[in-house]
């Protein structure tokens, strides 16, 4: 097996071809395809949910609010990244008109296109060059690795990327620190959580993973990272405690989230249909109370509820478990083979990249330890609040790195095996 190309210094040029290929890809289906015309039930429920309804909120003067049906008041549902990008398209393209579909989708192709390049940099990194070939062009032309570019108008694309990129910056930092690495990497962590906050969860493990390797541990570095992540993130939390007068740090509707997925009669999926986004009685008493004493109400009652019947939350728990890595069931439909056929491509992948981390860990692969804590980290809010397959998409770069390595070192084995057996045969 050829040596990981984690060298001190050394400079990694990754082939853009493979990104205009995969860009192009993308941007073609989701023309072709017409992905981009949602259908306008609902008032455009359709186009984005509570992104699309935040987004519209902006762009036509009523601020970051009005996440269900009608003008219910200030939010921090969602991370303000995407919505705020959402509505600058709305600005140029008109609210939910197929052009500003077209160009938010074609912007999510994008940021999914550009993982291609840090998929190959991570590779190269800790693998080999080969690795880095096969998995970057797999990403680029795989069909689950566009799905959510192509068809949703949400955050995932934009999210994978950055924690992508963090990845990156991590291993650069461990080869080579400069001041300017470190003020890069608390920007992209500051972004990461402008758009996702659950990933957040990773950024103790992933910094303390670049100090332990670094020989200097300049103190200045992470300062400086931690000053331009504050600067990032710092004044969307001040904001929230302007509005809502409550320490709001990155979103308010964690209390909401908890209830859906463990109040009453939960059965490990999320109880959609007691959702504001569907539920008139829940709309009301979200819109009379506001949001922040709303989640706190309902994040009350799911604690109730898990108290009084941790034998159902132990085995939802379980359930959320299965479904992140093994894929939540859809309801049956006419083309059941369709569903069989996501389901097994589904968990083929999580099996390939538990494999492949499980061989990088043994073999000491460079970053093996930073790769075991985020399969570890990132899906822990999910196994306890709700599951969904867009949840693993941010792993699913290195899911699709660590297979191919899987892969390639099995094909190696073979062919040294069948060497020493034609050595000995002669």
């Amino acid at each position: 097996m050829s040596a990981p190309s984690q060298q001190a210094g050394k400079e990694f040029h990754p082939p853009w071809l493979v990104f205009w290929v995969a860009f192009a890809v993308r941007v073609l289906y989701l023309t072709l395809a017409h992905t981009y015309r949602f259908r306008p039930y609902d008032d455009h429920m359709l186009f984005g949910e509570e992104m699309g309804r935040v987004a519209r909120a902006l762009a036509t003067g009523y601020g970051f609010s009005d996440p269900f049906r009608g003008h219910t008041g200030p939010t921090a549902w969602v991370g303000p990244l995407f919505p705020l990008l959402l509505a600058g398209v709305f600005k140029l393209c008109g609210v939910f008109s197929p052009l500003s579909a077209w160009l938010i989708l074609t912007l999510n192709s994008l940021f999914s296109a550009l993982t291609t390049l840090t998929i190959w940099e991570i590779a190269a990194r800790c693998f080999n060059l080969n690795v880095a070939g096969w998995s970057a062009w797999i990403w680029a032309l795989y069909p689950a690795a566009m799905q959510y570019a192509v068809r949703w108008v949400w955050d995932t694309s934009l999210t994978t990327f950055l924690f992508s990129w963090v990845l990156v910056l991590a291993l650069r930092l461990r080869s080579d620190e400069t001041p300017r690495r470190w003020a890069t990497f608390g920007v992209l962590w500051g972004l990461t959580g402008l758009s996702n906050p659950a990933l957040l969860i990773f950024l103790p493990a992933c910094g303390l993973w670049v100090l332990a390797g670094s020989p200097k541990r300049p103190l200045s570095g992470v300062i400086l990272a931690a000053v331009f992540f504050t600067v990032c993130l710092g004044p969307w939390t001040w904001r929230n405690w302007r509005v809502f007068h409550h320490f709001v740090p990155a979103r308010g509707n964690f209390g909401a989230e908890l209830y859906l997925g463990n109040g009453p009669g939960s059965t490990g999926l999320l109880m959609e249909y007691d959702h504001p986004i569907q539920a008139p009685d829940q709309l009301r008493l979200y819109t009379a109370m506001g949001e922040i004493a709303y989640s706190k109400m309902r994040g009350e009652r799911a604690m109730t509820s898990m108290r009084s019947d941790p034998d159902r939350l132990v085995k939802n728990t379980l359930k959320r478990v299965f479904f992140f890595w093994a894929g939540v069931p859809h309801p049956v439909s006419r083309t059941e083979w369709v569903e069989y056929a996501r389901s097994l491509n589904f968990i083929f992948g999580s099996v390939c990249g538990l494999l492949g981390l499980t061989l990088a860990l043994r073999q000491k692969a460079p970053a093996a330890w930073l790769f075991a804590w985020a399969f570890l980290l990132l899906p822990l809010v999910y196994y306890g609040v709700a599951a969904h397959a867009r949840f693993r998409h941010p792993l699913e770069p290195l899911i699709v790195i660590l297979g191919v390595y899987l892969f390639q070192s099995a094909e190696l084995t073979k062919t040294g095996r069948n060497r020493k057996l034609r050595e000995l045969g002669t």
